[in-house]
């Protein structure tokens, strides 16, 4: 049972008292001389709270909308400024829009804006299909690389046309809601493991292998790509984004995306944010070089016309532990600047390197300096999932499925 909301008359500072309602501190640790009580439960799971239906977007590296929801339901009220520095997909601001509070997100990589800003304004599901209607659809087209092992030669002239059609839309600042809807829904079709994608049988949607990589798997598999529908598809995804959206939540997201804020900064350095601006942050960084945004991201980058060796470059990927600290010290000095007074910072860190590396015990210290209070550190266990199993990764040893949020107040 999840825990009753704070309200401003109860201890909003005591970040522990909320959470020894749910599961009392199994301990505390000791790092750089800070002492910090550590909780450890399931402080959240499907059967809790169902998740939107419009979160179902693929992206690398991204954490459960219930994570976001957990410390925006208890640290905050409707209206208060939620933020997300390293917005990614838009797990947080999504949640934070469905919520009722106002948002602010930031990624340096130009997909994140793209995957974001049109699920604050969804389109009905005829609308899409009229504007869909409305794009020629030539079976002449080809595209200026070699995609031919990911799609059939129709299913490839339909991707280029409506590409080509986007690219107009947007040069002559004519693209709308309707079409940065399509331009998202098509951006997270383009390649996967099922008839639900553009593409042949792939890996899963969050990763785009390479050209070669992807020749192989189809002489493994003796699979070539058979023509999908791309209409179609566009459409069923739209019904499947908004299928569990009721009116009220569509109301909350159009009310705070009027003023919603997408911005594409390196997240040190987010001059357009006022200070003393935010009322929670709930986040999660690049994880030292577990992901290769660049290589992940071509085929999307591709159709968007964005340079993603460029895009990939701007992300903080480091194998190195000491770069990877002085970066973050940088951002958490940024974050104390923009949260207000008894403002939060939500920061998940996940488990990498087989666990040996506790990076929530590297980041206290970090805000700590950058003025913040240490308030706990907040592990929520969970089952490995059906995706990290296609990966290979079998147990808990092997991933990061041990969320562990170090939650920071600037007091």
């Amino acid at each position: 049972m999840m825990p009753a909301v704070l309200s401003r008359s109860e201890s909003l500072n005591e970040i522990a008292a909320l959470l020894n309602r749910y599961s009392p501190a199994v301990d505390s640790i000791e790092t750089s001389g800070i002492s910090v009580p550590r909780f450890t439960a399931e402080y959240w799971t499907s059967r809790q709270r169902q998740a939107s239906s419009l979160h179902e977007i693929s992206y690398r590296a991204c954490f459960k909308p219930q994570l976001a929801a957990f410390f925006i339901e208890q640290l905050t009220q409707p209206g208060d400024t939620v933020y997300d520095p390293f917005s990614g997909r838009g797990t947080t601001v999504i949640e934070a829009g469905l919520l009722g509070r106002n948002v602010i997100a930031n990624d340096v990589n130009p997909l994140s804006a793209l995957l974001s800003r049109p699920r604050f304004v969804v389109p009905e599901l005829d609308e899409v299909r009229e504007r869909l209607s409305r794009i020629p659809m030539r079976a002449d087209r080809r595209a200026d690389i070699d995609v031919s092992m990911f799609y059939h030669r129709r299913t490839e002239s339909e991707i280029v046309a409506l590409k080509a059609y986007l690219d107009r839309r947007r040069r002559y600042r004519n693209e709308d809601r309707i079409d940065r809807w399509i331009r998202m829904v098509a951006t997270n079709r383009l390649s996967g493991h099922s008839p639900g994608f553009f593409s042949v049988y792939t890996l899963p949607p969050n990763q785009a292998v390479t050209q070669s990589r992807q020749r192989l798997i189809n002489k493994r598999l003796r699979q070539k790509p058979e023509y999908r529908d791309t209409r179609k598809l566009i459409l069923r995804k739209t019904h499947q984004l908004i299928r569990s959206l009721t009116l009220e939540q569509s109301v909350r997201l159009h009310m705070s995306g009027k003023h919603a804020r997408f911005l594409t900064n390196d997240a040190r350095h987010t001059g357009r944010i006022p200070d003393n601006a935010v009322a929670l942050t709930v986040t999660s960084p690049p994880f030292l070089n577990m992901v290769d945004y660049a290589s992940d991201n071509w085929l999307r980058c591709w159709f968007n016309g964005i340079d993603a060796e460029k895009a990939g470059r701007s992300i903080t990927t480091t194998s190195s532990l000491a770069e990877w600290e002085v970066v973050m010290g940088s951002v958490f000095q940024e974050l104390f600047r923009i949260s207000r007074p008894g403002g939060w910072v939500a920061f998940e860190v996940g488990e990498v390197r087989k666990a040996n590396l506790r990076l929530d015990e590297v980041v206290v210290p970090l805000g700590v300096k950058a003025g913040f209070a240490c308030r706990a550190i907040v592990i929520n266990q969970q089952s490995f999932t059906k995706t990290s199993n296609i990966w290979g990764v079998r147990n808990n040893r092997g991933g990061t499925n041990t969320n562990r949020i170090v939650v920071f107040e600037k007091s």
